[in-house]
């Protein structure tokens, strides 16, 4: 049955897909009830809301017949990094997913990016907010890896979304927006706070979303202090579509079929005056009436300010109600308490009756066999909406010792039920006994049924991927690497063998020219590219590298990556790059020339011996460093300690120095810190020490890293940084007593995502 309350309106002007979350099947129903143009959902693995209800590979073509049938998309988000021991279930579940009619698959791994544009290539690629795209260089590398939609960061600007755009369209890629819901304090993919605290990773959909935690109350007498209002571009839809957008995304794939049914047809409606008239509806009730916590489209206005924050996770609806009913009192709060409860449980009835009366059942399949000796096999099927017959290109035969029968039959097209249809008659009756066909025949009569039910599209048989073997015969010693960020520290370089990784702030634009002239005065060190990059700051990193010309480089940025890619820059992948598989690694070496990788610290033991690495490539591990939990372009001060400025600007960005901390109900303490031409972050209260690694994987790794830039948390070290060198140089060096007097000089310290892994 369709039911389409708000069909695709076709208008001369670029239509703007609306995009909604589905997390189960009901909640995918009433998006399509409410007129989504495309449904984002994932299946009960490989996806980045673990949390959700999640369908199963069984809904799934169901979903996509109801879906089509009434002209909305579906795209599958497996978005997650994936670990070696995964890679054989995912390619089972690629192998699938090919030969259903999907839309698009949503995804953050590098090695899932590598696998989909070398082996399944009839499957559209978008790239997930985890992937935190945010600069011109970074829609190159994903153009490269054959993406077709990009979510870009919600962190970023209408401007700068604006000069982002055209470079999207450019490399015919479409640019998607979130425009409602929830808003991560962290910049998506490299948020690590839950993975650190509770072994519950972001990157794996298992965020425990300890962002909305209460804390000890702050000097600003503040409970949540890292508790952001919800996303609402409700008032800026214009000005998206001027600057290029193309999908608009609501967030919400945890939330029931009420509330995405609410949202939806709000926006529906709003599109739909936007597109009819160019007009937008002013009144944003209907979204008050779906859980929220209040609104704010900071971001998007690219003035950051502390009205943000709120101090109340909560459900902030009937807050809103009673002050649009003359003022907030104990009273008319319970009064919209009351209201809100009846109009939600009308909402629940009425879109329940609605979503009842959408199937997500798999077309039935008739399917008849006749003929005999010396005809052509004839198969007939019958559908809900047509029927149609195809012939053998062999006549039938009798053969003594075998002949057609259901069993066998039915074995060569079961295949025809991992599509949107399912078999429920298989009609022998007309066919005459004792006949037979060759097996290779009705293969090829079940490839041309698949053709024909999945719209002319050719059946793709399974793949298997080239088995990689482990580099032997390498006899690896491995070197030692420092990370320094204050030039008081240069004097290192006539203190080491060791390379010295120098750090580049993320707002680059201020200080390039300083850089440019340290870099040229100091040609041993290596730059370090940070993981965000934006706008003129990425533009500045480019010019820096024009520059330069530095020998290598490491980047945690995909878009620095592209640009020492295309200029012959020898470059490494930094550890927030997330590389976890062999294939991102393959994706690296093989796309982007890149000489080699710092393997993400969220692996264990177990998980890090499974990785193969490709030929001439080189591993890097970080074994002693502040562990950064989170990067955000919010002030993470005002609900901490105050900031006599209400409103971030450059010269907050250039110039600001502090440092405070935050301590949750369970006693764990966070160090918030911000240095000058830097963002703010937050650092665990002790740092990662990881001295087992040397001896527990010999000959794996080329390299290991230590940072030495100037974060001050709980852990304290008996030694200068020199001193500190010398005992991790004396770790690799094989010395009897280094580990021991590492751990005797560094302390308090953790190495629990090693032991625990993700």
């Amino acid at each position: 049955m369709k039911i389409r309350l708000y069909p695709l309106y076709l208008s001369p002007m670029r239509n703007i897909e609306l995009l909604a979350p589905g997390g189960d099947v009901d909640s995918i129903k009433a998006a399509i009830a409410a007129g989504a143009d495309a449904v984002y959902c994932g299946l009960d693995k490989f996806n980045a809301r673990n949390r959700a209800t999640n369908i199963s590979f069984e809904d799934l073509n169901g979903i996509l017949r109801l879906a089509h049938q009434n002209n909305c998309q579906v795209f599958l988000t497996l978005n997650i990094i994936i670990v070696e021991s995964e890679i054989p279930s995912l390619v089972t579940v690629l192998n699938r997913l090919v030969n259903t009619s999907i839309d698009g698959i949503i995804v953050q791994d590098l090695g899932m990016l590598y696998l989909l544009a070398n082996y399944f290539k009839t499957l559209k690629i978008h790239a997930s907010t985890q992937l935190t795209t945010h600069n011109i260089g970074q829609l190159q590398f994903l153009n490269k890896l054959s993406v077709t939609q990009v979510n870009l960061s919600r962190e970023l600007s209408i401007d700068e979304i604006n000069a982002l755009a055209p470079v999207a369209h450019e490399n015919k890629m479409l640019v998607e927006v979130f425009v409602h819901g929830s808003n991560c304090i962290c910049f998506s993919g490299i948020c690590y706070l839950s993975s650190v605290h509770g072994g519950n990773s972001g990157n794996r959909g298992r965020c425990s979303q300890p962002c909305r935690d209460q804390y000890l109350t702050t000097p600003e007498d503040k409970n949540f202090p890292l508790n952001l209002k919800d996303n609402s571009a409700w008032s800026d839809l214009k000005e998206l579509a001027d600057a290029g957008v193309d999908s608009i995304k609501i967030e919400g794939r945890i939330k029931k079929f009420p509330y995405v049914y609410t949202v939806v047809n709000a926006w529906r409606k709003q599109l739909q005056s936007f597109q009819d008239g160019n007009k937008l509806i002013n009144n944003n009730r209907a979204l008050h009436k779906a859980f929220n916590r209040d609104f704010s489209n900071a971001f998007l206005k690219g003035a950051i300010t502390k009205d943000q924050f709120i101090d109340n996770p909560r459900d902030h609806s009937a807050i809103y109600m009673a002050e649009m009913n003359g003022g907030i009192t104990e009273e008319t709060i319970e009064q919209a308490k009351g209201d809100i409860f009846g109009e939600r449980a009308e909402i629940a009835t009425k879109v329940g009756s609605i979503i009842h009366q959408l199937s997500t059942a798999k077309a039935p399949l008739t399917i008849r066999l006749s003929g005999e000796c010396g005809t052509p096999l004839n198969v007939s099927v019958t559908t809900p909406d047509a029927s149609f017959i195809v012939h053998s290109e062999t006549n039938l035969t009798r053969v003594a010792s075998q002949s057609l029968n259901y069993g066998m039959v039915l074995s060569r097209l079961k295949a025809l039920n991992d599509t949107e249809y399912t078999i429920e008659q298989l009609d022998l009756h007309n066919l005459q006994p004792d006949v037979f066909i060759p097996f290779k025949e009705l293969t090829a009569i079940k490839n041309r049924l698949l053709f024909i039910l999945k719209g002319s599209k050719e059946f793709v048989e399974p793949i298997a991927l080239p088995v990689l073997k482990k580099q032997t015969g390498e006899s690896l010693k491995p070197t030692l690497s420092v990370i320094i960020s204050s030039q008081d520290d240069l004097h290192l370089c006539n203190k080491t063998s060791a390379t010295i990784y120098y750090q580049i702030p993320d707002c680059f634009k201020n200080v390039c020219a300083d850089y440019i002239d340290l870099f040229i005065q100091n040609q041993s060190l290596i730059p370090w590219f940070p993981s965000v990059l934006i706008g003129d700051d990425y533009k500045a990193a480019v010019e820096f590298l024009n520059r330069v010309q530095p020998k290598l480089i490491v980047t945690n940025n995909t878009g620095i990556a592209y640009e020492a890619y295309q200029n012959g820059i020898a470059w490494i992948a930094g550890p927030y790059l997330n590389s976890v598989n062999s294939y991102s690694l393959a994706c690296l070496k093989e796309n982007f020339n890149c000489s080699g990788a710092f393997i993400s610290d969220e692996l264990s033991k177990t998980q890090l011996q499974r990785i193969k690495k490709p030929g001439n490539f080189e591993l890097y591990y970080s074994i002693y460093h502040p562990i950064v939990l989170m990067t955000s372009r919010q002030c993470l001060f005002h609900q901490v300690t105050g900031c006599e400025r209400d409103t971030i600007d450059n010269d907050c960005i250039q110039h600001c120095h502090k440092t405070a901390s935050v301590t949750n109900l369970k006693k764990e303490t966070f160090v918030i810190e911000k240095s000058g031409n830097n963002y703010h972050r937050i650092y665990n209260e002790i740092n990662f020490l990881n001295t087992d690694i040397v001896t527990d994987l010999p000959e794996f790794f080329s390299g290991f890293s230590i940072d030495l830039t100037d974060i001050h948390t709980e852990t304290k070290t008996g030694f200068d940084k020199s001193g500190v060198i010398q005992l991790f140089e004396n770790l690799l060096n094989e010395s009897p007593d280094a580990k021991k007097e590492i751990h005797s000089a560094i302390h308090p310290s953790t190495n629990d995502q090693y032991r625990n892994g993700i």
